[in-house]
């Protein structure tokens, strides 16, 4: 595509050739084309030529073989002067499998750092349908779950899943803050609203939404602030460096308790508290900062209710 202006033509927004969802996916309803692109995928080197293919997949007639590939050629590989490679289709499939989102049931509980915010009681995570979330398991309060691949749970202690998936939370939201959806690549939309469907159990959340593929991540407003640099600053004049806090441990990150919310124009405040001093950070309806203020923290009677991360 040429020119950095140009947009796709064709329905919603997308190029008008290619193979239609249906043809595609029927495509890889074979067992022996499945294996192609497995081995493919643990091939040393790249290209592999179509003898040394064959070899890998232990397929004799070389007919059958030619007639397996040739179906996946152009959408899921392509065929060079060398041999067949991966096209970006061909990585995500084998991608998908290796992740086991298709194919995988786990159902797991392990504990994890921090303290429940509402009651003091421990913490755990909790792992199913795909998902892994904090919770309670004194009061059942969750601080936050989201979509974690069970392939992420492979060869990991509990400590280091709870290390990836702290990581994981980090990056897909700031990919959805700067308006790219993690599934999709889709252009996402931000929108700062009040919590009235109760779905974060939140006065005000921060919903995330590709208008592709219309997947959405939901957050505290908090959430958004963990890489901001005067945040980061803030934390760091107090001995707290937040690249090695899981954010539920952090009670700005995963609570409202410290929010302010004004619909008109959208305003959200967040205080943020350490020994004795707070930080008040206030942001527009797309999460751009408009102004930070640092003050004594008992500088309002509503701070007496906040405790110090």
């Amino acid at each position: 595509m040429s020119g950095s202006n140009q947009a796709f033509d064709g329905a919603d927004g997308l190029p008008e050739d290619g193979l239609p969802p249906a043809e595609a996916f029927a495509l890889l309803g074979n067992e022996t084309r499945i294996t192609i692109l497995q081995e493919l995928w643990r091939a040393p080197e790249h290209p592999v030529s179509f003898s040394d293919l064959r070899k890998r997949v232990e397929m004799r007639d070389s007919a059958q073989f030619n007639y397996h590939l040739s179906k996946l050629t152009d959408q899921f590989v392509r065929r060079t002067d060398e041999g067949y490679e991966f096209r970006y289709a061909g990585e995500k499939v084998v991608r998908a499998i290796l992740a086991g989102t298709f194919t995988d049931q786990v159902a797991l509980d392990f504990p994890v750092e921090g303290a429940c915010f509402s009651c003091g009681g421990s913490l755990e995570g909790r792992y199913a349908d795909e998902r892994l979330g904090v919770h309670c398991t004194d009061c059942g309060e969750t601080f936050g779950r989201y979509g974690f691949p069970p392939g992420g749970l492979r060869d990991r202690t509990t400590t280091e899943v709870e290390s990836a998936f702290d990581q994981r939370v980090r990056h897909l939201h700031c990919l959805a803050a700067d308006g790219v959806c993690p599934e999709c690549g889709g252009r996402m939309s931000t929108d700062v609203v009040p919590d009235d469907e109760d779905a974060l159990g939140l006065e005000v959340r921060v919903d995330h939404t590709c208008e592709q593929c219309r997947h959405t991540i939901s957050s505290p407003v908090g959430l958004s602030l963990l890489d901001d640099s005067r945040v980061v600053a803030f934390h760091a004049e107090h001995d707290v460096d937040l690249n090695e806090r899981a954010h539920w441990t952090l009670r700005w990150c995963v609570t409202d308790e410290t929010t302010e919310y004004e619909a008109d124009p959208v305003r959200v405040a967040v205080t943020i508290v350490l020994d004795g001093e707070a930080m008040d950070v206030t942001l527009d309806g797309d999460l751009q900062v408009v102004s930070t203020e640092r003050r004594c923290a008992n500088a309002s009677s509503d701070d007496a209710r906040m405790a110090a991360d």
